[in-house]
């Protein structure tokens, strides 16, 4: 990694299967960190056999979650199961700087991770642990994946799906990739806190929690338990105030917004001045939701005749917040995106040449991203040993054929 990395300091070492812990460190390699990520010899990390592969054909060393959650890293097949393999991995978190890990807590107690033993050996390691429920609490225990955590936020019951109908199933990873940004966020927080803190600190980091401040929030669960009152998803729109909705046009949808005064003026003058939207009752958003039903008709009416990105443009030339609801592939080909070099081409030595997403946070005089893709099954094992533990030659054969590595 380029010595300018704005993270090049810090030493990370990753435990865990699937996104949360992945992408957690990813945020640290992508800014220069060196991040050692262990994986079990043999199967390695389970997104490994998620794909998506190319043609459809498996491969673990070309998933593209494995590919994407894992650039910038270097790779140690360990098994950590063998008392001579958790012996090393305890040598290595000696050395580390974060160790982060998505481990169930009894995984984590029977192979020895918990905070308070790796603290014994290095009293300034920052330990980021992420998990569905929370290292404490009556459901630390349960298993639980991604949508478990989801669902437990009440975030389903608030945002997806119409009023008087069951709920609409979520996107799957949202709780983990949330869960992930807060642990780098508060995993960094500590790390670079640490001669204030007087030493490391076990970062706890509930991915329901996570869901239930950033999508929830006090809006909701704070206000029910003030007073008893929480917003129920209404299934089209915003309900105190209109337009606040996804309405359809003659290429897809558009995210319509325009509450203030200024938003709605623009809205109606790029609309053409109809009479309707000049009635008095509809010159305060509360009032227009109110007649949210006769409003939505109106526009709709207008919106089917002209493209999204005419809708877009237009309205933004106007002042008001109007957006194309974009696709996967119109998003991955945006100009906006390519401008900001959220795009970028990792060479891979089994995928080739691999489009990836850059970093999501721009730091001008220290620029992050992919720069060196995922690494194959075990690629590190004899360098990270060697250089951090001085393995010789002999001694990481040695390992190899006793099945430690």
């Amino acid at each position: 990694m380029p010595a300018r990395g704005a993270l090049a300091a810090f030493r990370v070492l990753e435990l865990g299967e699937g996104v949360a812990a992945a992408y957690c460190a990813r945020l640290f390699a992508d800014f220069g960190a060196d991040v050692i990520k262990v994986e079990s010899p043999g199967e390695g990390d389970v997104t490994r056999r998620w794909g998506p592969f190319p043609g459809d054909a498996p491969d673990p060393e070309k998933s593209g979650l494995f590919e994407f959650l894992n650039t910038n890293k270097r790779g140690l097949s360990l098994d950590v199961e063998r008392p001579e393999g958790r012996a090393l991995l305890e040598r290595l978190a000696a050395r580390a700087d974060l160790v982060i890990e998505d481990l169930p807590a009894k995984r984590a107690r029977e192979l020895g991770l918990e905070w308070p033993a790796l603290a014994d050996a290095n009293e300034n390691l920052v330990q980021v642990s992420i998990t569905p429920y929370g290292r404490t609490g009556p459901y630390a225990e349960w298993k639980g994946y991604d949508l478990n955590a989801y669902h437990l936020s009440a975030a389903g019951h608030r945002y997806c799906g119409r009023p008087g109908e069951a709920p609409l199933e979520h996107g799957t990873f949202a709780a983990e990739f949330f869960g992930a940004v807060a642990g780098a966020t508060w995993g960094l927080a500590a790390a670079l806190g640490r001669t204030r803190a007087g030493g490391g600190q076990h970062v706890d980091v509930s991915c329901s929690q996570v869901i239930a401040a950033v999508f929830v929030g006090g809006q909701n669960i704070g206000a029910y338990a003030q007073d008893g009152k929480w917003e129920r998803r209404t299934g089209v729109g915003m309900p105190l105030g209109a337009p606040a909705t996804i309405m359809p046009c003659k290429d897809g949808h558009v995210w319509m917004l325009a509450l203030e005064p200024h938003q709605w003026d623009g809205l109606v003058h790029v609309m053409g001045d109809p009479e309707w939207a000049r009635a008095e009752i509809f010159r305060d958003m509360f009032t227009r939701a109110q007649n949210a039903d006769l409003i939505y008709a109106m526009l709709e009416e207008w919106t089917l005749s002209r493209s999204k990105w005419e809708i877009m443009d237009q309205c933004q030339a106007n002042g008001v917040p109007v957006a194309a609801v974009f696709d996967v592939a119109e998003a991955a080909e945006h100009p906006h995106l390519r401008e900001r070099g959220y795009v970028v081409e990792v060479v891979h030595p089994r995928l080739g040449r691999v489009r990836h997403l850059g970093a999501p946070f721009k730091l001008p005089a220290s620029p992050g991203g992919p720069v060196r893709p995922a690494p194959l099954a075990g690629q590190h094992t004899d360098e990270v040993l060697h250089e951090l533990l001085g393995a010789g030659r002999d001694e990481c054969l040695r390992l190899r054929a006793a099945g430690v590595v």
